[in-house]
Formats: structure tokens, C-alpha cells, sequence
């Protein structure tokens, strides 16, 4: 028999005010040199797949994701939720993620971070336009930093 296992780890939605404060922080964090995070794409059997490897020392500011989706995590970092909430994750965690959300990470350690959801996007531009309206910001688009795999199936 299999059990269900209900995890209390999830990334909820965001407040509008709590994403503004994100936005600002953002904009402080944007005036630091920045450092190219190579992004790794999978789309496979209408899933989209995006990794990212954040280096130890790192703060992260995400995208405005739009829609819900898994983050997998592997390694030992701090996801600002909101409100002066903060999840730390260690070691490997697969977490349920709500649309309406604009993270802050600090990577205590190298941390492999994955999102993944369903798609029928062929491409990866599609793909990023789906989650987020930021697309133009996202490093993907920026830097030359990526690798991809699309199996048409």
C-alpha cells in the first residue's frame, strides 16, 4: 500500500506589497556585479523543465511567476516568501510552488534549483512567456548561458 505524504514545505503566492519590496530589493541587488547562472531547458512530454546552478554566496531575485509549479531543490538555500517569512532548504526537496511569486534566494551552499510544469510549448521562449511576464529579464535571455533539450515528444 502506498501512504500518502503530505509536506508542509511549500513557496506560497505573494502579496502585492510584499512583491514591491522584492521589486526594490531587486533593484539595489541589480547595481552589484552579476554573475552569469548558466540555465539549463528540457521540454519533454509536455513538461518544461528550467535548472539553474546558484554558486555558494549568491542572492538570487526571481522572475514574477505567474503560473503554479514544482521547484526542486538540491543543496542548502534560503527562499524569501514573504512577510518576513523565509524557507531554508537543505539537502533535496521537491516543493509544490503558487503562481503569484517573486523569490529571493541566498544559496548558503551551491544549490541545483529546477522548476518544472506542464506546457504545450515547442519552445522555450513560449515556455518562459508562459510563467512569467518578466521573460526579458530572465538571464536565459541576457547572457549566452544555456543548454537545451527539446524532444519533440
Amino acid at each position: 500500500m502506498t501512504a500518502l505524504a503530505v509536506t508542509t514545505t511549500t513557496i506560497p503566492a505573494m502579496t502585492a506589497e510584499t512583491i514591491e519590496q522584492v521589486r526594490a530589493f531587486e533593484a539595489l541587488v541589480r547595481e552589484e556585479p552579476q554573475v552569469v547562472l548558466e540555465t539549463s531547458h528540457v521540454l519533454h512530454a509536455g513538461i518544461y523543465a528550467r535548472t539553474i546552478v546558484v554558486p555558494a554566496g549568491i542572492v538570487l531575485c526571481a522572475t514574477l511567476i505567474k503560473i503554479p509549479t514544482i521547484v526542486i531543490v538540491q543543496g542548502h538555500a534560503a527562499f524569501h516568501t514573504g512577510d518576513g517569512e523565509t524557507i531554508e532548504v537543505e539537502g533535496y526537496q521537491v516543493i509544490p510552488a503558487a503562481a503569484g511569486r517573486k523569490q529571493v534566494i541566498y544559496a548558503h551552499a551551491d544549490t541545483w534549483i529546477t522548476m518544472a510544469f506542464p506546457t504545450d510549448a515547442k519552445s522555450v521562449e513560449d515556455a518562459e512567456n508562459e510563467f512569467t511576464d518578466e521573460a526579458d529579464t530572465l538571464g536565459s535571455r541576457r547572457f549566452d548561458c544555456n543548454t537545451t533539450t527539446i524532444t519533440g515528444v
